[in-house]
């Protein structure tokens, strides 16, 4: 199936969606106002979530942000990380940095559905946020990095990324007496190594965390305020009738863990296993991690394929997402995919989903840009 027929298949189901849901009456004014009043208490007394057996369901709430680092030693790593992440010189054909594809402006994604790798190649999938990446356990939309070191080694030797070696990015760093100065600021050690390398780039991503200034962080703060009607009753919906918290909970708003949601197109032009390509465990085909709803607006388009909007995803739950369907020919299948239970249909009126709207874009945080620093000059002596 190629990527039109895939569009084509997503605006189906999204319209099938659409017409399988109805419209209700708005909340009364004083149905809306005990919302609120049951949400302005401590999260302990809030109305009890709809989460199913299983699930190791956290509530909601704020993170903490982490403090500027106090060592001296520890603020120079994070800001030779943050030079070297927007570093395209350190790709094999010297054009493409960390930053490409986790723009500060786009909400650390790179607002594509799948991103450009080397020779401008499509990828496979779309480029997850790297907000509140130092708060998570697995990397990448099947999970095979544990560490953000982990991670950022296998963008750089991914050849269809960035397309370089251990090898090449040690030695430009090398050429540089610019960043040689900075290695020994940071680690003492003015010989730039790969290990060092990695470790100041996870530092620097490590200080990419949400600022509290969202208007449900200002909710949970105290501001009572901060919401309006709508979140209101979108915050309750999420929590309940819209069963999002079974996977998006905690501070976080994600389980951290994978789940099926029907995209995996098993046995098709763009079929992706997920999960299974790592572990090798026919249960993980078609799951894909469950990704952080922070910031959410900012990072569209959404799923492991970048196919829908924000309506088109809350659409498409709605309707208990996309369900495989096995072939005469797939019936014996040990590999073929199986849908998570926690996914069912929901028949959100229109007026619910725009009140589910309203909530998500309340996880909106300010704008934030980052510019590239002046980067240190190639071609000195290494020595």
């Amino acid at each position: 199936m190629g990527r039109r027929a895939v569009a084509s298949f997503a605006s189906l189901l999204v319209v099938m969606a659409i017409a399988a849901c109805g419209t209700s009456p708005p909340p009364a004014a004083d149905a809306t106002g005990g919302l609120r009043a049951a949400y302005s208490g401590p999260r302990a007394t809030w109305p009890a979530p709809t989460i199913d057996p299983g699930v190791a369901f956290v509530e909601l709430g704020r993170l903490e942000r982490p403090a500027p680092p106090a060592d001296p030693r520890r603020a120079a790593r994070v800001e030779l990380g943050r030079t070297l992440f927007f570093d395209a010189r350190l790709s094999g054909p010297g054009q493409m940095a960390c930053a490409s594809c986790h723009d500060a402006e786009l909400g650390w994604g790179d607002g594509r559905a799948t991103s450009f790798g080397h020779g401008f190649q499509p990828l496979a999938r779309n480029a997850p946020s790297i907000l509140n990446a130092g708060l998570a356990t697995h990397f990448f939309w099947d999970g095979r990095a544990q560490s953000l070191e982990d991670q950022a080694l296998a963008v750089f030797e991914n050849q269809s990324e960035m397309h370089a070696s251990t090898g090449h990015v040690v030695a430009t760093l090398q050429r540089s007496a610019g960043y040689r100065e900075r290695f020994a600021a940071a680690f003492g050690d003015p010989e730039p190594t790969i290990e060092h390398t990695l470790a100041a780039i996870a530092d620097f991503e490590r200080t990419i965390a949400s600022d509290g200034s969202s208007d449900f962080d200002r909710f949970l703060a105290g501001d009572r305020g901060a919401l309006s009607d709508a979140a209101v009753r979108g915050l309750h919906l999420f929590r309940t009738k819209a069963r999002c918290a079974n996977c998006h909970h905690g501070p976080l708003l994600s389980d951290g863990g994978f789940h099926d949601v029907g995209l995996s197109f098993y046995g098709r032009k763009l079929q992706d296993l997920g999960r299974y390509a790592v572990t090798k465990d026919p249960a993980d085909v078609g799951r894909f991690k469950t990704p952080s709803l922070r910031n959410v607006v900012r990072n569209a388009p959404y799923m492991h394929n970048g196919l829908f909007d924000l309506d088109g995803v809350i659409n498409m739950y709605s309707a208990g997402m996309a369900t495989p369907k096995r072939k005469p020919e797939q019936a014996n299948d040990p590999l073929f995919p199986t849908k998570s239970p926690l996914l069912r249909e929901l028949g959100l009126s229109s007026d619910e989903k725009a009140d589910l709207r309203a909530f998500l874009e309340s996880l909106t945080e300010r704008r934030r840009r980052v510019r590239p620093p002046e980067m240190p000059a190639l071609g000195e002596s290494a020595r």
